[in-house]
């Protein structure tokens, strides 16, 4: 009875044996994401001006990469902003970058080399245009930079193509009617405290250090971009229909606004890269942006309007294959 009931017990325990083994390779077969790789190798991301946004969010963002996708080499790369980051990545100078919507529809509109190549990952964050003048200053409005020094951005930056567009949209010509500065955030607010800029336009996540940090130094304000020259913008039509009306909201530079909110205009970034990108790394590289959100937030204020829900809407660039299928890897 014994070894009636020992062999009848090793039989059993032979049969769950068998069953626990079929049921771990269909786990592993339904578990291991066959047909993907762990993505290696170097790339370059192609960032901004040293104390600009675009700058310290990338710094964050290799951060992120670096534990997410660990075989990934990334090297951070100073640009004067959003024009030389698109015309470096069409070169293969880059392999990543952050660009304004409205410098990517004009890059396209121009038909640069390389425009058909650029491919979205993630929208990321509004841009908000800010005119800043000392607090003495008479200036009211964009017409009463007429005749002043004013600092306008690089020339591959984003700034510079904003600054011209409102400029022209407040009836004034950017080359006659002003003196136009080509300098960055790393150096206008530098300039101003010398008395060699009367004034100076940014384009940036709210609140810009180099701006928070020069009004501490220096009594300073914004100037209103009121609705009309966001209406005169979209009478040019194409490229300029990016940009809509906006609110600086009161408490984003204190000393700077004396607690009031300030009427500009907004314009999106795109994390933006090529066709010819690997999927695997942009599905890897998207996972990480949305996933260090808060993270990076916490750093750069920012970072923290990366929405799950709206980072698909890459416009004008069509999104990318390898975000594509990190999207439709989180779709509820």
């Amino acid at each position: 009875m014994f070894t009636a009931m020992s062999r009848s017990a090793r039989r059993r325990l032979i049969q769950v044996s068998a069953a626990l083994l079929v049921l771990a390779g269909v786990l592993v077969w339904w578990l291991v994401p066959f047909g993907t790789k762990t993505p290696s190798g170097h790339i370059t991301f192609s960032t901004g001006v040293p104390t600009g946004v675009y700058q310290r969010y990338g710094e964050l963002l290799q951060e992120a990469l670096a534990r997410d996708l660990p075989k990934v080499s990334i090297t951070l790369k100073n640009s004067e902003g959003s024009q030389q980051n698109l015309a470096r990545l069409a070169s293969g100078e880059a392999d990543f970058t952050v660009a304004t919507a409205d410098a990517v529809a004009q890059y396209q509109r121009d038909r640069k080399p390389g425009f058909e190549k650029l491919r979205g990952c993630a929208r990321l964050y509004d841009d908000y245009v800010q005119l800043i003048v000392p607090k003495g200053s008479p200036v009211e409005k964009v017409a009463d930079l007429r005749g002043l020094r004013v600092g306008v951005g690089q020339s591959g930056s984003g700034v510079r193509l904003i600054a011209d567009r409102v400029l022209a949209a407040a009836g004034l010509t950017p080359d006659v009617d002003i003196v136009p500065v080509s300098a960055g955030i790393d150096t206008m607010p530098g300039l101003m405290e010398r008395r060699r800029l009367d004034a100076f336009f940014w384009s940036g996540g709210l609140p810009t250090q180099a701006v928070q940090a020069l009004s501490e130094r220096l009594p300073v304000r914004l100037v209103p971009l009121d609705a009309a020259l966001v209406d005169s913008l979209h009478d040019v039509g194409e490229s300029t229909r990016h940009y809509r009306s906006a609110t600086i909201p009161g408490d984003a530079y204190s000393l700077a606004q004396s607690g009031n909110p300030v009427d500009t205009l907004a314009v999106a970034n795109i994390l933006v890269t090529t066709d010819d990108a690997d999927p695997d790394l942009v599905e890897g590289f998207t996972r990480t942006v949305i996933a260090s959100r808060d993270g990076i937030g916490s750093q750069v204020h920012p970072a923290q309007l990366v929405d799950l829900r709206t980072a698909i809407y890459t416009e004008p660039v069509p999104l990318h294959e390898g975000a594509r299928r990190y999207y439709r890897s989180v779709k509820p």
